[in-house]
């Protein structure tokens, strides 16, 4: 296949013209990679590596404008770009990626572990399921979780000191914050214990 023109097309995107195939678009940084320029006869494998890299540096630019926006498990990210691209781009990518410390699960967990457990006030279930959602595996999600596991009790007294204890007047109201809390992802025996202690109080 010989390369018949190379002009601008848009942005930072060039178009290469053929003689006797379609034109291909892809960005300049590659078409200087492989020196491709008007006359030069390219095999159609060679042609192959060209649009495969373009596609990897499209991949990785996707990833990076969904890092800059917030963080992402390695599961999570991955999700999101094969939605448009080939599931070995997407592993070349992401590899990278956690190489450079860019994606990283266990910072990721830790961040959200904190974010559930003490910003959103969720019991250890509730913050698993949220996790493992986002792409966290169970095994990392119980390790970051299990730090929090001593102070279930006195986080769930706080939280039903500051938010329901209005409602703890009668059996009705008792019933729907065990629910709530329940929701929340807190264990019944948990949420007996605690309420038994604050109706002693």
């Amino acid at each position: 296949m010989k390369i018949e023109k190379i002009e601008k097309y848009k942005g930072k995107t060039f178009g290469v013209y053929f003689e006797d195939a379609e034109p291909i678009f892809i960005n300049g940084e590659i078409v200087s990679q492989f020196h491709l320029k008007a006359g030069t006869e390219i095999p159609e494998s060679a042609l192959s590596q060209v649009i495969r890299a373009n596609d990897v540096r499209r991949a990785r630019e996707r990833a990076l404008y969904l890092l800059d926006a917030r963080e992402y498990s390695y599961t999570g990210l991955f999700k999101k770009l094969e939605l448009n691209y080939d599931e070995d781009i997407c592993y070349e990518v992401l590899n990278s990626l956690s190489e450079q410390g860019l994606v990283n699960d266990r910072r990721y967990a830790e961040h959200l572990g904190e974010y559930y457990m003490v910003t959103k006030c969720y019991g250890k279930y509730r913050a698993s399921q949220e996790m493992y959602r986002k792409g966290i595996s169970r095994e990392l999600t119980n390790e970051v979780l299990e730090s929090y596991e001593q102070d279930s009790c006195q986080r769930l007294y706080e939280l039903v000191k500051s938010k329901y204890e209005r409602y703890l007047t009668d059996d009705k109201g008792i019933t729907k914050v065990k629910n709530a809390l329940a929701r929340r992802g807190f264990s019944f025996d948990d949420i007996n214990i605690v309420i038994k202690t604050i109706l002693e109080e």
